[in-house]
């Protein structure tokens, strides 16, 4: 495959980046850099990265995998190389190790003062748990947001590694990068961008902050409007097995829920006394037709109310298609990019996802460096 710069059609064209390769969301940041336009160039160690890689990791999507030895001098200066041609660098490893190995945020702006130097990780650069390992579930409970998640009073529940890893992690990576990026293109000078789940899990739960600033916020799951506490945003089973969300909380929408449901009948959602009466009345209701049945009587309607989707049918469903929320290239049906652009729309590259090394020869010439060969010969560089 010959790889050329520049081939993005999103409004990041033309931006260069570096991505030291991790796992969750740093290559998930990546990835939308990727969708956006950016040249991204993934440099990964030989074998690849833990849970990661092969031609299904969606990720990885977007860019070219070159596979260098980190621990050989003349990876490093490759490294380095790439890094003064490049606007952004991303890693995702523990503080410290990016500067063990040479490639440190002070080594890299010496050498590309414009540079923005992306760090990813769970508990950030400083504090007490710094250097301590940990995951999605560990960040989003110290910073109060897995405590009340879940409709069991007795148990938190955890919802996959979304809150943390990609809502708190890889998304306040992107923004953070964007921010700098532009500031250096006014100022002239690159900085660091210390992303911590722990920070973004905390920006992202501002609203729960401001209600319990506001005393209106229970510490208790399913006590709260929004939490399933309010039997009129809650979830509710089907005859055949499967379930609605129910989000109908103004007053206007609940009076479609009512009348759709036929159930004009129902105890005073005003009064919480009976919201236990209400919350069985609903559910008897649900309980006597599919999720199909009640799709069909829903769908459209100001009631607020959507059936609840397994992955495959989500891609399915009529609106995505109509939108193309879900894509299909190189055999995979995946997320488009997002978001959309009204002139330099975003579009998936050619580049679909590959085992480490796979694109190493290609992507480092395309990149201007000298004597790939030699470097593959030598062991430095890996083409699989």
């Amino acid at each position: 495959m010959t790889f050329e710069l520049g081939q993005g059609t999103g409004p990041l064209k033309g931006l260069k980046v570096v991505e030291i390769a991790g796992i969750g969301p740093s290559p998930h940041a990546c990835m939308i850099l990727a969708d956006l336009g950016a040249d991204v160039i993934r440099v990964e160690r030989p074998g690849g990265q833990f849970l990661t890689g092969g031609p299904h990791d969606l990720l990885n999507r977007g860019r070219p995998s070159v596979a260098l030895n980190l621990k050989d001098p003349k990876a490093i200066e490759t490294v380095l190389e790439l890094v003064d041609q490049a606007d952004v660098l991303i890693e995702g490893m523990r503080p410290g190790t990016t500067e063990r190995l040479g490639i440190g945020p002070d080594v890299c702006l010496e050498r590309n003062p414009k540079l923005v130097y992306g760090r990813m990780t769970g508990w950030g650069q400083t504090g007490p748990l710094a250097l301590a390992a940990g995951h999605d579930m560990n960040y989003i409970a110290i910073t109060g947001a897995l405590y009340g998640l879940g409709q069991e009073k007795a148990k938190p529940q955890f919802p996959g590694n979304l809150v943390g890893d990609f809502g708190g992690g890889s998304t306040y990576l992107v923004i953070g990068i964007l921010a700098a990026v532009l500031e250096s293109r006014l100022s002239g000078q690159g900085q660091v961008v210390d992303a911590a789940i722990v920070d973004g899990t905390a920006s992202l739960n501002a609203m729960g902050a401001s209600m319990l600033a506001g005393g209106i916020l229970k510490e208790e799951r399913v006590s709260n409007l929004l939490d399933g506490g309010a039997p009129f945003y809650d979830i509710y089973e089907t005859a055949d097995g499967e379930h609605m969300s129910v989000g109908s909380l103004e007053p206007q929408f609940y009076e479609v829920l009512l009348k759709l449901l036929d159930a004009e009948d129902a105890p005073d959602r005003y009064d919480p006394s009976t919201y236990d009466e209400l919350r069985a009345y609903f559910a008897a209701k649900f309980i006597t037709k599919t999720q199909a049945e009640w799709t069909e009587i829903f769908e459209g309607t100001d009631a607020c109310v959507a059936p609840i989707l397994k992955l495959s049918d989500a891609m399915e469903h009529p609106h995505m298609v109509d939108r193309g929320v879900f894509v299909e290239k190189d055999g995979l049906k995946q997320p488009a990019p997002a978001p959309r652009f009204s002139r330099t729309e975003a579009t998936l590259r050619a580049n679909p996802p590959a085992a480490a090394g796979a694109n190493t020869t290609e992507a480092l010439k395309a990149w201007g460096i000298n004597d790939v060969e030699g470097l593959i010969e030598a062991g430095v560089a890996v083409q699989v």
